[in-house]
């Protein structure tokens, strides 16, 4: 089953129907260990209703946090050497990649974040802007994935190059995060056959397409989440993407008109266009 936050309420799809969530904040939705039984009760009681309009859709996000981790993919690794060669920290993401630990990071506010159909931004002292395309881990506050959406961790490739302690400027303003276009509900892991799947369309030619199989994927989703909350509390709940294995190459920079779709089945296609 899918879940939906738009400008109509809040929707949960199952089987191409559609019920609506009268009595349940997106908050109080997100904060249950156990969402499928909480929606399954949702579509036991109610009957099923007209769906909505994609312009209606909101990211699926309410008092949330949205955290990321980083180099988590053997291609991230060396985008992140290649940038940061010329400022000496090179050195510094083949170790984290090698690590137990992971590098996690703060990325945003729902306030920051737009959802599918929004406007993703590219800040005005970049001048490398690419999209970074994740799952998405969605967890509860006792630190259980309830889910998961698609994410686009927007980054300024030559201000986190130009030093790694510029990170939090290169990857945290506002349009620079966003989730949907929906939460597909599920305490199952994915398959790790899953693939992740990016276009970006300027002018109506594709200037860029690639994908990656969660067989890249050095991390495991459940151990970013235990560090993550690791003297962290998330009375929320909170979202955690899980890095990109998809970089564009060096050449590449994102331009305002820019489409940016991120495709994962069976979560389905988070679309922004660069403001």
């Amino acid at each position: 089953m899918k879940l939906f936050c738009t400008t109509a309420g809040r929707f949960v799809e199952q089987d191409g129907h559609y019920y609506r969530i009268e009595h349940l904040t997106w908050d109080a939705l997100l904060a249950h260990d156990d969402l499928e039984e909480c929606l399954t009760a949702v579509i036991d009681g109610e009957a099923p209703r007209d769906g909505f309009q994609a312009a209606e859709l909101l990211a699926p996000i309410g008092q949330q946090e949205v955290w990321a981790a980083g180099v988590t993919y053997y291609r991230s690794r060396g985008a992140r050497m290649e940038e940061a060669k010329d400022a000496g920290g090179g050195d510094f993401y083949d170790r984290v990649y090698s690590a137990e630990r992971p590098e996690l990071f703060f990325k945003s506010t729902g306030s920051r974040t737009v959802g599918s159909g929004g406007h993703v931004r590219i800040r005005a002292d970049a001048h490398w802007s690419v999209p970074e395309p994740e799952l998405t881990l969605v967890v509860s506050p006792h630190g259980k994935i309830i889910g998961y959406t698609i994410g686009n961790d927007m980054s300024s490739r030559d201000i986190e190059g130009e030093n790694p302690l510029y990170l939090p400027q290169a990857k945290v303003y506002d349009g620079s995060c966003a989730l949907g276009p929906g939460i597909l509900v599920t305490s199952s892991p994915l398959p790790q056959s899953t693939e992740i799947l990016l276009e970006i369309v300027r002018k109506d030619r594709i200037e860029f397409a690639g994908s990656v199989a969660l067989t890249e994927l050095k991390r495991d989703p459940k151990v970013l989440v235990e560090y993550l909350f690791r003297d962290n509390s998330f009375p929320n709940g909170c979202f955690l993407m899980t890095g990109t294995g998809i970089v564009p190459p060096s050449s590449f920079t994102l331009a305002s008109g820019d489409t940016v779709r991120i495709t994962i089945e069976p979560i389905g296609t988070l679309e922004n266009e660069v403001a």
